[in-house]
């Protein structure tokens, strides 16, 4: 598969760059990108929430009232679940929510995410960003001449660059990686990808061989 490269200001030019059929031309996997997804917001979560179970609530201990004759049910502890205060039943504790999923499993999910948004004409390439220093309204600018402008934005580099990242921290809408940090979820929850005209190569090394 053949995509244009399309300079800063939005014009398509001469040049072409060839992606992998290995990486973006297989039949989405659904379930593998489901499997993915669920894995990096799961691997995520701090597992931090506690409640106090009736054991770790600090009251007396003093019997409510009597066992009988009041006409109203038995009640032995303030600490019941039952009362205002009282502990919580089955409340969350501390946990972890990580969980493994196989290599090549998490590798055919980051292929099946990339293969959708290239069925889907949801991937531009650009020439290589070059930012004297950074400059948040020169990277807007670029963002709107590639009609792209107010949509979910996933800008892929073929490696760290300072200034575009400035660049585009402020903005919303975008969210800017390297190559080799391209994951399942990032480009699923994108609507579109804007690739480095560089990143094409390291992508297909990268995942191409997996």
């Amino acid at each position: 598969m053949e995509l244009s490269v399309y300079s800063k200001e939005g014009k398509e030019t001469s040049k072409k760059v060839s992606l992998s059929d290995a990486v973006f031309g297989i039949e989405p996997n659904d379930h593998a990108i489901y499997l993915d997804v669920k894995q990096i917001l799961a691997n995520g979560r701090q597992g931090t929430h506690k409640s106090k179970q009736r054991a770790e609530v600090h009251y007396s201990t003093k019997k409510l009232k009597r066992q009988k004759g009041t006409g109203g049910a038995r009640a032995g502890s303030i600490k019941s679940p039952l009362f205002v205060g009282g502990g919580r039943v089955f409340g969350p504790v501390p946990r972890d929510y990580s969980h493994k999923l196989n290599k090549k499993q998490k590798a055919l999910a980051r292929r099946s995410a990339l293969a959708q948004k290239a069925l889907s004409n949801n991937i531009r390439v650009v020439e290589n960003l070059m930012f004297d220093a950074p400059k948040t309204k020169e990277f807007l600018s670029m963002w709107e001449n590639q009609k792209l402008a107010g949509k979910k934005l996933l800008v892929v580099l073929p490696e760290s660059n300072k200034n575009v990242y400035l660049s585009s921290r402020n903005l919303p809408h975008v969210k800017t990686i390297t190559a080799n940090e391209l994951n399942t979820y990032d480009v699923m929850n994108a609507n579109d990808l804007l690739l480095l005209e560089g990143s094409v190569d390291v992508i297909n090394q990268l995942l191409g061989a997996e």
